[in-house]
């Protein structure tokens, strides 16, 4: 990997217009209302997974398979789709995994399942979740720099899809168990959900099909693969990716996490832990334009700042949601202050962790069409990619800490140390910028620091 002298972006050859091409307002709203759709079918075996464990007799390790291989087929294609989309257009990309997603899910709630077929209609299924890199590099091409980050920001709090599982999901199970529709078609309980997600991916793709403008915006069509694939050598490429797994691929897995921490640790319903993780994900999601405006006008940069030193904070009490602090008096030791964090004050703080995570989504990608303006399928899809991977890894990751620690707050544990390396790596490189750009300022300030003050006389 190969970094250059400067960390200044590069501009676009494009002509900057506070006036965006016709059909770009038709471009973004479809492609987040079909990502919306894609994100909640990507990530429902989180709420289907209880009964289907129930139904089947799984052990937990093969409920997490379950979900685990959906988000890991989510993840793997976004590099090589975000290249597509800039060579043939994201119309078409989207038109074609809307169509390819619905099949795996009506076969769901169709067939007669067993354990493996299972986990091979899950990993079909986690196919909607690489339609992200897709909709970046399709609304990047639609865009102006002054508004990219706001419309990639609109577009990622399609995000909020992880909710509507979550929401509508427990409920209608519980309402439609035992029942059977469309003459004795379709079964009630959990098998209704990937039906109805079946029939809405069809008629969005429809939708896009009719809606989408024919004349799609290719950036990438007159260059060679190789070309496209050059800027991934750049070391930059893979620090967005870090920052991109600290604020989504944890974003991934502490959506997919958290009922089980609330039912666990605090002893809740699986409903109530549903609602309850629904609080993390809408700050999280529906905070990510907020996000990209905030990158437009103030700077992707000072965000990632705000990002990371809001997520520290909180999961610092996180992970030592219960303690006190220890005096040494003439008297000995004293236990003072002790503090514990009920249900309400945990989910302020995941909240908290759950708004920086939306902003901090939205400044991550600000950077790359600002960075690598020519190139935003490639190096959108690698940063979508690792940030994907890292929603299927850190969940084991967290099985494994929580052993070790013997504690289930070494969950926020695992994420405070990722998110201090992120910030860290962040902050040298900001103060390596600064040095290249003004030598003589740090120069100075080393010989002034050298310096003993003289004693004078004076009158």
């Amino acid at each position: 990997m190969t970094t250059t002298a400067a960390e200044a972006p590069k501009r676009a050859p494009r002509q900057s217009t506070n006036h965006e091409a016709p059909g770009s307002t038709r471009v973004l709203v479809l492609s987040t209302v079909s990502f919306t759709l894609m994100f909640g079918v990507w990530l429902m075996f989180g709420v289907l997974g209880v009964p289907i464990q129930a139904e089947f007799g799984l052990s937990d390790s093969q409920l997490a398979w379950i979900a685990a291989v959906a988000i890991l087929n989510g993840s793997l294609w976004r590099l090589v789709l975000g290249v597509l989309a800039d060579r043939i257009g994201g119309r078409v990309i989207t038109i074609f995994m809307l169509f390819a997603t619905a099949v795996p899910t009506y076969l769901v709630s169709e067939l007669d399942l067993t354990y493996s077929l299972l986990l091979v209609l899950a990993f079909l299924i986690g196919f909607a979740g690489n339609l992200f890199s897709v909709g970046i590099a399709w609304n990047a091409a639609w865009f102006s720099r002054q508004h990219q980050g706001f419309a990639l920001g609109l577009f990622g709090a399609g995000n909020v899809g992880a909710s509507l599982t979550k929401f509508i999901g427990p409920a209608l199970i519980t309402a439609t168990a035992g029942g059977v529709y469309l003459g004795g078609r379709v079964e009630g309980g959990w098998r209704l959900i990937p039906f109805i997600y079946a029939i809405a991916l069809v008629v969005m793709g429809i939708i896009v099909w009719v809606l989408a403008p024919r004349h799609d915006r290719k950036p990438g069509q007159s260059r060679s693969m190789a070309e496209m694939f050059h800027p991934l050598r750049d070391v930059r490429v893979w620090r967005f990716s870090l920052y991109y797994v600290a604020v989504f691929g944890a974003y991934v897995a502490l959506a997919a996490w958290l009922p089980h921490y609330y039912v666990t640790v605090y002893d809740l319903q699986l409903q109530a832990a549903a609602l309850l993780t629904a609080l993390f994900i809408f700050p999280a999601s529906l905070l990510r334009p907020v996000g990209g405006w905030l990158s437009d006008r103030f700077g992707a940069r000072r965000l990632m700042y705000l990002t990371f030193g809001l997520m520290l904070s909180a999961l610092l009490f996180l992970s030592a949601p219960f303690g006190y602090i220890v005096l040494n008096t003439p008297d000995g030791t004293r236990e003072v202050m002790p503090y514990s964090l009920g249900v309400v004050p945990f989910t302020v703080l995941v909240f908290l962790v759950g708004v920086a995570m939306g902003i901090g989504k939205a400044a991550v990608y600000k950077h790359i069409p600002e960075y690598f303006p020519q190139d935003v399928g490639a190096v959108g899809g690698l940063v979508g990619m690792l940030g994907g991977l890292g929603g299927f890894l850190l969940p084991p990751l967290f099985v494994a800490a929580t052993s070790w620690v013997g504690l289930p707050q070494a969950t926020f544990m695992v994420l405070f140390v990722l998110t201090a390396a992120c910030a860290l790596w962040m902050h040298v490189t900001v103060m390596q910028m600064l040095h290249r750009a003004s030598p003589e300022l740090s120069r100075d300030l080393e010989e002034k620091s050298t310096v003993r003050p003289s004693v004078t006389s004076g009158a």
